[in-house]
């Protein structure tokens, strides 16, 4: 069987396949990117009718990025799934607590999950830092009710937890709350992956070197 075998061309051939989906939807060149990336990491054309962003999202995410600033994670997924030689130019770092034994001990006393937990323990390190959330509702609600409660402003809010109980209620209420800038998928899509992938997206906009 003859396939395709080079990396970058598997990839400029899904962005060919992917690109009429996305036609007839307005978007800017710096958007088609990020809807194209989270796409090409689902491999479900299907988003392409489902992904929101708040308008000053893109830019938002990569002047953070560019400044250095820091990535919270639900989980280790999400950190994993970041290139790490394009995210490293800028200085920052990817934070995970959800393996901490402190913090597992944390949720238990509290009777919370270890993400929730996790994005409690990050408090105010998350001002100004970009939060990327690809599998707990729970760590979503969290970080929005210190947005109210506790005036806690993330640069951006990468929002995309996947599931069947909480996940679509949790984007819904980042959309609605609508003062920091987000990027979210509605209803039960999501993941990982996802998440990792519009880092990547934006990481890419600024310099496409891999």
């Amino acid at each position: 069987m003859d396939f395709i075998k080079q990396p970058m061309e598997i990839e400029n051939k899904s962005m060919d396949i992917i690109a009429p989906h996305l036609a007839g939807l307005n978007l800017s060149e710096a958007e088609t990117k990020v809807y194209s990336r989270m796409i090409h990491a689902s491999g479900d054309v299907g988003y392409a009718e489902v992904i929101r962003m708040s308008p000053d999202a893109i830019e938002a995410t990569k002047a953070a990025l560019l400044r250095g600033a820091n990535i919270y994670t639900d989980v280790e997924m999400v950190r994993t799934g970041i290139h790490k030689p394009s995210f490293n130019r800028y200085g920052g770092k990817i934070e995970c607590l959800i393996s901490d034994p402190e913090i597992a001990e944390k949720a238990k006393r509290e009777g919370t999950t270890r993400a929730m937990a996790a994005m409690r323990h990050f408090g105010k390190d998350l001002e100004g830092a970009i939060v990327a959330i690809g599998n707990a509702p729970t760590a979503l609600f969290e970080v929005l009710r210190m947005a109210r409660e506790e005036n806690i402003r993330p640069a951006a809010i990468i929002g995309i937890p996947v599931g069947f109980v909480g996940a679509a209620d949790s984007k819904a209420e980042l959309a609605e709350y609508g003062e920091i800038p987000y990027i979210t998928v509605e209803g039960t899509k999501g993941g990982s992956p996802i998440a990792a992938s519009v880092i990547n997206a934006i990481l890419y906009l600024i310099d496409n070197r891999r």
